[in-house]
């Protein structure tokens, strides 16, 4: 009697359903992911505020700057930096405070989590290949370039990458032994690792990577699905405007151009068709005018001359980041940590660059977060 009871408690479909939930169920998550959201969310809330942002830029002098952060979750972080402080070394110690908490919370984290969380250094690392593969050609000292990558782009093999001498061993050692393996063979090719396509390259990896984090995305399910389609669409089309821009009046053709662009996004294919041909500036605002969003950041952009369009970008980042920490239950709040501490840091060496040079008019430019 009492097995046939538990049997209709606990039908045998109920651990299946438990194992193929989404992780952005509330039935499912806490069970592997409650303990580093609870984390996270304990980071997101020392965040600095308006009120922070207030007196920091009140401060005269670093020394100033220097004391007020330590009143906050930074707390005594340069306390070992003798005067006079440079705002080089603020964001170097401010970026140190941020990787130590990502890789707190990854090494609390289970599957799939930990994969995501693998994904969000993946832009770090595509960035720190750019530099070794520059350093190559130009027959730099790899083993000094590892020192400016930036630390969460870092990953175990990468001192193998210091041993090859050529771009022929990089791109072998790159194809053999790093997590940007699928990626790198899939879209660059021996033939293409030369001086003039070190940006084409950057951008055809930066487009594969986004692709398939959206698609893991879209495999997670869920909450996590729904908050994560809409900010990285955001920086799919980020990316399409940003390649058109900086690529007017170069050699790269039309063909080349549009090959860059993310299959993903408010504005493909439409859109993107538009930006491929687009031939000037003008054009570029022509073929987004049907695109209330970024019609609007662009006016934004063109009616303060303080703020350029990079500026009004970041603005658009931090609303989306924002609204995803107003749902629980998913993965999309450790990708909006991660930006929005990234434009904590813009935001305070922004402030310390304006009181070091004396230019207190500007001081207020940043971008407020909560």
């Amino acid at each position: 009697q009492t097995s046939r009871n538990t049997t209709l408690l606990y039908p045998p479909t109920f651990s299946d359903q438990l194992t193929n939930m989404a992780p952005g169920g509330m039935l499912a998550f806490n069970v592997n992911d409650g303990y580093p959201e609870a984390i996270l969310r304990g980071y997101r809330s020392g965040i600095l505020s308006s009120a922070d942002y207030v007196n920091l830029c009140q401060c005269e002098t670093l020394e100033d700057l220097r004391m007020h952060l330590s009143s906050t979750d930074y707390g005594n972080f340069l306390q070992n930096e003798p005067a006079p402080l440079a705002t080089a070394t603020i964001a170097e110690h401010c970026t140190k405070k941020l990787v130590d908490e990502f890789r707190a919370l990854h090494t609390q984290a289970a599957e799939p989590l930990a994969t995501f969380l693998d994904y969000l250094t993946y832009p770090y690392m595509i960035d720190n290949l750019i530099l070794l593969i520059t350093g190559t050609l130009h027959q730099r000292d790899l083993s000094e370039l590892i020192d400016k990558c930036h630390p969460l782009g870092l990953f175990e093999s990468m001192a193998s990458l210091c041993i090859a001498s050529t771009p022929e061993k990089l791109y072998r050692e790159i194809v053999i032994d790093t997590p940007l393996a699928p990626f790198f063979a899939d879209c660059v090719s021996l033939e293409d690792i030369t001086d003039l396509n070190i940006e084409i390259i950057r951008n055809t990896l930066y487009k594969s990577y986004l692709e398939a984090f959206a698609a893991l995305c879209a495999r997670l399910g869920g909450t996590t699905a729904d908050v994560m389609a809409p900010i990285l669409e955001f920086e799919a089309d980020r990316r399409a405007i940003n390649i058109t821009l900086n690529s007017i009046h170069t050699s790269l053709s039309r063909q080349t151009r549009e090959s860059l662009f993310p299959a993903l996004g408010d504005l493909f294919p439409e859109g993107q068709m538009r930006l491929a041909r687009a031939a000037d500036p003008q054009a570029v605002a022509a073929a987004i005018e049907p695109y209330g969003t970024y019609r609007a950041l662009f006016q934004e952009a063109a009616d303060d001359p303080d703020r350029a369009l990079e500026d009004a970008f970041f603005g658009r980042e931090v609303g989306l980041c924002r609204l995803a920490f107003e749902q629980q239950f998913h993965y999309g709040v450790f990708y909006a940590y991660l930006r929005l501490k990234e434009q904590e840091i813009r935001n305070i060496v922004w402030i310390a660059e304006c009181i070091s040079q004396k230019n207190k008019k500007r001081i207020n430019n940043y971008i407020p977060i909560f």
